[in-house]
């Protein structure tokens, strides 16, 4: 790995707790890389909710083309279920993805003692596959995949391609050789037999280039069931979309919730996009409580992953510092916020995770 560099990251607030949680993971993220060795450029730009009050569109144009010319960027929760019915307020989210060609949405769930996780044992990752599926907004070049023929009938299309089903398992093959060597593939085929199918069969020829790792198959409802039994027997999970979004929240809620569920957004190309997959939250926006874990987290990861892609130490070490960070903030309840059986605000846990970086920056080697 070389030694320093500058990384170019945009930040798209989004919406709500966006506007405090995205700011938390920027200055987070700046303390980590100034102890490293790291060089941070913020590039903020217009998105959401804000962006259509005074520009008159939740996409403004420029933004998609300065997001091109940066190595990755932080997107904020987005709160487009009460956004305008109007043609200018669309969804950010499909728009984002499918324009980087961020196929595969990965998004661990890890135990953390004393925060209301129902196992402590609890280390996994699941990738989902981010640009096909049921989702109508993500499955076809126009329109939508959900129409209504008559007033009382409604067709939805799934759409699962060849091509998509290799690109994910191959993702999650990588990252399951990162850790521990199993990969799970989830699915339905015994239903959707030629959907599930493929994506099973292309999941299994991907397979052929990582013999090190041991790939084995689990109905869709039942790996549901053995997640809340049984979460230590799971490592690295693949799955389609609309499965991949659905289990992981329910993976969320056995580790703390979904402030504790981060994501990071991926392609083959060189940028990525850190999400946290909860919600805007708009009934605890401004309230000075909303967990920042998720965000910081999905940041954290976003820059780890650069610092792998491109060989850069200083991003290395700037990510375990925050982890580092993190996990101090998390461990005792003075410092984490209500939603995880703690007694902090926002400020607060925040406040302790750059004190808790900073002595371990400090501390002798």
């Amino acid at each position: 790995m070389s030694g320093s560099a500058t990384l170019t990251i945009g930040v798209l607030e989004g919406d709500d707790i966006g506007h405090e949680i995205v700011p938390a993971a920027c200055r987070i993220t700046d303390a980590a890389a100034l102890a490293s060795g790291l060089k941070i450029e913020w590039r903020p730009l217009p998105i959401g909710r804000k962006a259509y009050d005074e520009l008159g569109t939740t996409m403004p144009a420029g933004t998609l083309e300065t997001l091109a010319t940066l190595d990755g960027f932080i997107l904020g929760p987005i709160g487009h279920q009460a956004y305008p019915k109007v043609p200018a307020a669309i969804n950010p989210h499909p728009i984002l993805r499918k324009t980087f060609d961020l196929f595969a949405n990965v998004r661990p769930t890890r135990s953390y003692p004393g925060i209301g996780c129902l196992y402590d044992d609890i280390d996994l990752v699941i990738v989902r596959e981010n640009n096909e599926g049921f989702q109508p907004d993500r499955n076809v070049v126009a329109g939508s995949g959900e129409f209504r023929p008559t007033e009382d009938m409604t067709i939805s299309v799934r759409v699962i391609t060849r091509a998509g089903s290799r690109k994910v398992a191959q993702a999650a093959l990588e990252l399951a050789r990162s850790r521990r060597k199993r990969l799970t593939v989830v699915h339905k085929d015994t239903v959707f037999k030629l959907g599930c199918g493929m994506f099973v069969e292309e999941c299994h020829k991907a397979a052929q280039d990582y013999p090190d790792v041991t790939v084995d198959e689990v109905i869709v409802d039942t790996f549901a069931m053995k997640l809340v039994r049984e979460p230590q027997r799971f490592d690295t999970v693949v799955t389609t979309n609309m499965f991949g979004d659905i289990l992981t929240d329910e993976a969320a809620g056995l580790v703390g919730g979904l402030g504790m569920a981060p994501g990071l957004c991926i392609g083959r190309g060189e940028i990525a996009m850190a999400q946290a997959t909860h919600g805007s939250a708009p009934d605890i926006a401004g309230k000075g409580i909303a967990n920042p874990y998720a965000m910081i987290e999905s940041t954290r990861m976003l820059i780890e992953w650069l610092g792998r892609r491109r060989g850069i130490a200083a991003a290395a070490r700037a990510s375990a510092l925050m982890k580092a960070g993190l996990d101090a903030a998390i461990a005792g309840p003075a410092s984490r916020t209500p939603d995880i059986r703690g007694t902090a605000s926002q400020a607060e846990m925040i406040a302790a995770i750059l004190k808790n970086m900073e002595d371990v920056a400090h501390a002798p080697a």
